[in-house]
């Protein structure tokens, strides 16, 4: 999404061919990555019209490195499919991770919602933050998530409430691919809507450069599916995979 708008995170596009394309695979520039264990960073995505020949560009060396950590994100069933074939064919640990693609239709209408005052302030978030958003994070808790945590913070929208000092409280980023993601509010200050105006904040950034507001959600996670529903939030019937893999002698 963000590679028509400054490209922030360095990512090139890929296809399988031209001028007439059947697949498409973006992919950060390979001097970007420079660790091969990374697959925060290694951050693929991919598109196709046909699914054999994205099975094939998947397959080409050229455009994908197996010998190296990387994620996968796709909302097309054949993507998985192929993906987890290629990566017992490789001996490739995959990790997968099945969210509800979630749609807002018409963003221009949550940015035009009121953003409340009262002791809390809306703000963005700086990397010294970026520790904080890694404790917090589930997959966090080491140098590879802290970094990207960082990555995240440095090149694309983000939104945060901070509270009377000054504290970080609540928070929503987005990510390389114009998602959603990483929504958080603290234990303490969950259930107090605090999270609706972070949302609003973040929607008016991302609308601004003409990108939708959309994102995943686990299945599970009847919180959040709630949540974003009573802010006008559409689930389609596509599943958002995030796919993870690493070669099996790097485990």
């Amino acid at each position: 999404m963000h590679i028509n708008r400054g490209n922030p995170a360095q990512h090139e596009v890929v296809v399988d061919s031209w001028p007439e394309f059947k697949a498409v695979l973006t992919r950060p520039r390979k001097e970007v990555v420079k660790d091969n264990r990374d697959y925060y960073a290694n951050l693929h995505a991919a598109f196709y019209r046909e699914e054999d020949a994205c099975r094939a560009l998947l397959e080409n060396k050229d455009a994908v490195d197996w010998d190296k950590a990387f994620q996968l994100q796709g909302l097309q069933d054949g993507l998985y499919q192929a993906a987890k074939v290629m990566a017992q064919a490789r001996h490739v640990h995959l990790e997968p991770y099945f969210y509800q693609a979630a749609l807002h239709p018409e963003p221009a209408m949550l940015c035009q919602k009121q953003l409340r005052n009262g002791p809390h302030r809306l703000g963005t978030l700086r990397p010294s933050h970026a520790p904080l958003l890694d404790e917090t994070w589930p997959f966090g808790g080491n140098d590879r998530s802290l970094r990207y945590m960082r990555s995240l913070i440095d090149d694309f929208p983000n939104a945060c409430l901070l509270d009377e000092e000054g504290q970080v409280v609540a928070w929503s980023l987005s990510d390389a691919i114009g998602s959603l993601t990483h929504g958080y509010a603290l234990p303490k200050y969950r259930g107090k809507g605090h999270m609706k105006p972070v949302l609003q904040a973040l929607a008016q950034k991302l609308h601004a450069k003409d990108l939708p507001l959309y994102g995943g959600v686990l299945p599970e996670n009847q919180i959040s599916r709630q949540y974003l529903r009573g802010q006008g939030f559409h689930f389609l019937p596509q599943t958002k995979y995030v796919l993870y893999f690493t070669p099996n002698h790097m485990k």
